[in-house]
């Protein structure tokens, strides 16, 4: 990973890439949904919410090289709140680069568009992204039992959240 990791608006010739990690039933397993769309489902998705304010969408990039997704849903600009939630291409995890995503999504989230609270939902299963979650500052405050159900089974999520002040008192206490 280098130092030039960055979020970058999510445009429409990255469709191909989006499409590689939506229909990878790995990835699809943790964010409660089934790996099948097609390159007109992601196209027609894509302009419906190019413009939509409730949700922002990036790609997470190094140097030149499309690492993952970053999104921003439900937007709350009154209740200052949003949900997050990431996805780091297969062949690039391991690397740290959920970690920084993260940092990079909630500088976002409070110096940007100074939301107040930024939360997730994670697979109870998926112990690799919940400490990457706290290690980032969300803490846990709810596990929501048989929430989804993918595969034939029903999960329990973790309810996570990060708020502004935390987060910036962390980040002061780190920077002294």
């Amino acid at each position: 990973m280098s130092d030039n990791l960055f979020l970058r608006v999510f445009e429409k010739n990255d469709l191909d890439f989006i499409h590689k990690l939506y229909n990878n039933p790995k990835i699809m397993h943790f964010w409660f949904e089934e790996p099948f769309y097609s390159n007109a489902t992601l196209a027609e998705a894509f302009d419906k919410n190019k413009d939509n304010p409730r949700r922002k969408s990036f790609i997470l990039q190094d140097d030149s090289d499309i690492v993952g997704l970053v999104q921003l849903f439900s937007v709350d600009y009154i209740h200052r709140k949003a949900e997050f939630a990431i996805i780091i291409d297969p062949e690039k995890q391991g690397k740290g680069y959920a970690l920084k995503a993260t940092h990079l999504a909630l500088e976002y989230a409070f110096g940007t568009l100074n939301l107040n609270k930024f939360y997730l939902y994670v697979d109870e299963k998926n112990e690799k992204a919940i400490h990457i979650y706290e290690k980032a500052g969300f803490v846990q405050e709810a596990i929501l039992k048989d929430e989804f159900f993918v595969n034939g089974t029903y999960h329990n999520v973790v309810y996570m959240s990060c708020f502004q002040n935390d987060y910036l008192k962390k980040e002061e206490h780190t920077s002294k």
